[in-house]
């Protein structure tokens, strides 16, 4: 997180106060709170990790009084939002809340996948992908070639055999986005998808809200994948049931003018967290990051406007950010001279 850190002060501040006249300071000339961080050094100074880790213990509190969720359209995603524009606004930045209207997704009940043949086993831990959809089905599986024989799989419609009709699809993740694979697999056929990392570590991912096809996905670790790939005769069940209804969330923008309105410097990082968890990695870090930047800049008079963004519905397929460029007009379009994402600097 330091090293992150570092990137994002010398790149924001660099690019915000190119022109300024400034002396660089060769030593903390009074505290953080009360000094004007006009030169990179003074801003490094101010900027660490202690002052990240407060706003996403702030967050984490947050995510505790709502179901452990900070997701886009959830109570957790609001005071989320409500507590970067109050920060912002303190620290005397004009905030801008940009509502947007975007699919929901709710798991309504616990994705169940459990081996019951060539002998019935336990439950096998799994993530149902944001955007699945419902069903239950006892399936045989059909595996599909993972790297190195196939360095795309699933990306393909050619991937998936004849026989994949009726069973549940096995894939490794790579190379295609996660609804791609998901497509496919129902085009051929598939009643269920299990994609499994091609990393260390669990799956946790989304299909984009704009998936809409109604099959049950879900995510496994890549040994578990690897170990199911090669049974022979193996037969699955996946349920899941599953909720895909209009929402209402918000990006937060925060700006302060500088001399020149015609160029703007931007940095931004999503701030909602996926449904099933509060997301202090993925992307309170980068979020927290930002608030902190944003707040130890607050006396700077910048030679560039700066602007600070938070993403709403990132989570659903990059939703916010979208919604925010398409709201431009070409001029202010043109405005921007840079922008710079932070996701997951921690």
């Amino acid at each position: 997180m330091r090293r992150s850190l570092r990137k994002l002060v010398v790149l924001a501040s660099i690019l915000a106060l190119l022109g300024a006249t400034a002396p660089v300071a060769t030593a903390v000339p009074a505290a953080c709170e009360n000094r004007n961080n006009n030169t990179v050094q003074k801003l490094l100074e101010c900027v660490d990790v202690e002052g990240v880790r407060e706003h996403q213990a702030a967050f984490q509190e947050i995510a505790d009084a709502n179901g452990d969720t900070r997701a886009s359209g959830t109570p957790g995603y609001d005071e989320s939002a409500a507590y970067v524009a109050e920060r912002l606004e303190a620290a005397g930045y004009a905030v801008t809340i940009q509502p947007f209207d975007f699919v929901r997704f709710t798991e309504v009940s616990p994705t169940i996948l459990e081996q019951t043949a060539p002998l019935p086993g336990g439950p096998i831990d799994n993530n149902v992908m944001s955007y699945s959809g419902s069903g239950d089905f006892t399936a045989p599986v059909t595996v599909i070639p993972a790297p190195p024989a196939d360095t795309t799989p699933g990306c393909e419609p050619s991937d998936f055999p004849a026989t994949t009709a009726g069973t549940i699809a096995l894939i490794s993740r790579g190379s295609c986005p996660f609804a791609q694979k998901a497509t496919n697999a129902a085009g051929a056929g598939a009643v269920g998808v299990v994609i499994y990392n091609n990393i260390a570590g669990d799956l946790n991912g989304t299909l984009g809200s704009t998936f809409t096809l109604d099959i049950g996905v879900t995510g496994i670790t890549q040994a578990l994948g690897q170990q199911l790939a090669a049974i022979a005769g193996l037969e699955l069940r996946l349920f899941t049931e599953t909720l895909r209804e209009p929402g209402t969330t918000s990006n937060v923008l925060a700006e302060k003018a500088g001399k020149n309105a015609d160029n703007v410097v931007m940095v931004g990082a999503h701030l909602d967290s996926v449904p099933e968890g509060p997301g202090i990695n993925d992307n309170g870090s980068g979020s927290a990051a930002l608030i902190e930047v944003a707040e130890q800049m607050a006396r700077v008079n910048p030679q560039n406007t700066l602007r600070f963004a938070w993403w709403g519905a990132e989570e659903a397929s990059l939703v916010g950010s979208t919604e925010y460029v398409n709201t431009l007009s070409d001029e202010e379009f043109a405005k921007i001279a840079l922008y710079l994402n932070f996701d997951m600097v921690g």
